[in-house]
């Protein structure tokens, strides 16, 4: 009998893990898309409405995201080194941090959210959309960031079936919700904040039972361990410095479209989705890379890491080409899915085509920055984040001083993922971020 090629066991291992990944990053952002595609038909105020609230929400959701990628490194560094129980005790102290997070995001969208619409200098009647949006949704955030935290921890114990299910779950429910609430009680915009609350809640809900439940059995601690979760908070904060600032670049963005009137604002609403979307599809790639990465740096294996790299880059590159192509390809009908407004389409055409060329340098950086999420290597992503800011600032207010429009705007975030690739190439060709055992 013959031996199996080692990279393709690897690329077995991978797809073990990238393909569940898949399927639920898929249907993460389908709560966005689906409140989009059922908004859209409300009317182009609606949808320019709902791109305000979903970038506020998107925000804080990027800034909480660390829920998600600190758990899934530390519970793999500790399950590689052969430590289940405490693996599960970390990823349960990243859970209670995701609660006080939460709550607190709660308090300050009901306190400031409607001053924070208005720092867009949208159209007043796209404002008002837009609040009666958010100030539902806001308390969809317990649900959201608890399932943040339990994904990460199940990822990091190479289980990335369970959160498939719960998602699948959570987006069929939500839009048989939104169908019931916009068209069947005709609650309008509200109605879709409803649903979406309703089912992010009830996904949060599940997955903390299937932990808790899975703590029982290794006899982990379930108490609250102020130490504990202040030590997730503390090994956290590079990863909170990389995420605010790619969401200072997601905000910049927004507040640009915002200037250039409801139509731009309606069509940036949609790339926006469909950006997320591809970047959600190649990020199952950066999820497999979290966790072998963490699993493998943390029994010592140093010529793993660098195997796993070699080919999660391979897989990622691959994949955003033959995602942009198709992008392309099918870009027509998808404007008309969005939205009946030819104005909306037209304009979105053409920028959906800008995405397509820049897509496949996104599959270089969600690929490699799970590589280095995983190794732990924080500080580097953190800084790095800054200087892209920096790049990307002053070309989206050349695009916003010269009135150049939405297609270029989406140009100048191209430059700035340009940025990051480049950034993070060099850093994995080193050896600095390679950190051996627990």
């Amino acid at each position: 009998m013959t031996r199996q090629p080692a990279s393709r066991r690897l690329d077995r291992e991978i797809f073990a893990l990238a393909l569940p990944a898949l399927a639920t990053l898929i249907t993460e952002p389908l709560l966005v898309v689906a409140d989009s595609a059922i908004v859209g038909h409300l009317g182009t105020t609606e949808l320019a409405g709902l791109s305000l609230a979903s970038n506020v929400m998107g925000v804080l959701l990027g800034l909480s995201v660390f829920l998600a990628y600190g758990t899934t490194a530390t519970v793999a560094r500790r399950l590689g080194a052969g430590d289940r129980r405490r693996a599960i005790e970390g990823g349960i102290d990243g859970m209670v941090l995701g609660l006080a997070v939460a709550a607190g995001i709660v308090v300050l969208v009901s306190l400031l959210g409607r001053t924070v619409l208005g720092w867009y200098q949208a159209p007043p009647e796209v404002q008002d959309a837009a609040w009666s949006y958010l100030r539902i949704t806001a308390f969809a955030f317990p649900g959201l960031l608890v399932t943040l935290a339990a994904t990460g921890v199940l990822r990091g114990l190479q289980n990335t079936r369970t959160p498939l299910a719960v998602a699948i779950g959570v987006n069929l429910t939500n839009i048989a919700l939104t169908l019931t609430f916009v068209y069947g009680l005709r609650l309008g915009l509200p109605g879709a904040a409803l649903g979406t609350a309703i089912a992010a809640t009830g996904g949060g809900l599940t997955l903390a039972l299937v932990l808790l439940r899975g703590a029982r059995q290794e006899s982990a601690s379930i108490a609250i361990r102020p130490r504990g979760v202040a030590e997730a908070a503390r090994s956290s904060s590079w990863l909170i410095l990389r995420a605010a600032a790619l969401q200072i670049n997601i905000t910049i963005t927004t507040a640009t479209a915002a200037t250039t009137g409801a139509i731009g604002l309606a069509a940036h609403q949609v790339a926006n989705t469909l950006w997320n979307t591809m970047a959600f599809v190649l990020d199952a790639f950066a999820i497999a890379a979290q966790a072998l990465i963490g699993h493998r740096l943390g029994a010592g294996d140093a010529d793993g890491a660098r195997a796993v790299t070699r080919r999660v880059m391979l897989w990622g590159a691959g994949s955003a080409v033959l995602v942009g192509a198709l992008l392309v390809l099918v870009r027509r009908p998808v404007a008309r899915f969005f939205t009946p407004d030819t104005e909306v389409q037209q304009l979105l055409m053409s920028v959906l085509v800008v995405l397509a060329l820049i897509i496949p340098i996104g599959g270089v950086v969600f690929v490699l920055d799970g590589v280095l999420i995983g190794a732990g290597d924080a500080k580097y992503l953190g800084l790095v984040g800054l200087i892209v800011t920096a790049v990307y600032a002053p070309a989206a207010w050349v695009v916003w001083h010269y009135e150049l429009g939405l297609t270029w705007l989406w140009v100048a975030y191209g430059v700035s993922i340009l940025a990051r690739m480049i950034t993070l190439v060099l850093r994995q060709r080193g050896t600095t971020w390679m950190r051996l055992g627990e």
